[in-house]
């Protein structure tokens, strides 16, 4: 077997399991799109309406529609998964903040702006590896400072504990943070093969 034969064996696998894994993600989205519905049959304690269906719809297939254009514009794997990472930080802190709050004050309005900063930053940064890494790395650094400052200024109500708020900041910290170490990755594997 040739060297070029082999590259092309082994792209051949990845592509393919690329597209397995994309293919659980879209059902696993289904599903978990399914699960509401399926529970308020058997409980009243699940009272979702259409609305509450269309924004998880939205929230759940624009995230893997946002991945796939991603995935389909490189075949940088450490930049495929700084995406992934970085929308699964984004869908999750979206759906916890609006599902049951943070911090069951007004301080959860100030999360949107850990979303807008990372948003802002990836367009400054053309998308490009080095200015994801920046962009993701600022989105860490304003997630942890909203956590500090709605503990500081006495925005979060007493019935949440501060090793709470701190514990789940610091888990979409260390998402964003991580994000943002594969994106650095993937500039420096990009750098070495210039």
């Amino acid at each position: 077997m040739t060297a070029k034969n082999m590259v092309g064996t082994i792209t051949g696998y990845a592509e393919n399991g690329g597209r397995r894994w994309r293919i659980v993600a879209w059902t696993v989205a289904v599903f978990v799109l399914l699960l509401p519905r399926v529970g308020m049959l058997f409980t009243n304690e699940i009272n979702w309406g259409l609305g509450d269906f269309v924004f998880a719809g939205v929230l759940l297939f624009g995230s893997l529609g946002v991945y796939e254009v991603a995935a389909r514009t490189t075949s940088n794997s450490a930049y495929r998964a700084g995406v992934g990472v970085a929308i699964a930080g984004a869908l999750l802190l979206t759906w916890v903040n609006t599902a049951v709050g943070i911090t069951d004050s007004g301080a959860d309005l100030m999360y949107l702006g850990v979303l807008f900063v990372g948003l802002i930053g990836a367009f400054l940064g053309r998308f490009r590896p080095a200015g994801m890494a920046r962009a993701l790395l600022a989105t860490a650094f304003v997630q942890a400072g909203i956590g500090v400052i709605a503990l500081s200024a006495g925005m979060v109500p007493a019935h949440n504990s501060a090793i709470e708020i701190l514990g789940l900041t610091g888990f979409f910290v260390t998402l964003f943070a991580g994000s943002a170490w594969l994106f650095r990755q993937s500039a420096q594997s990009r750098d070495e093969q210039r």
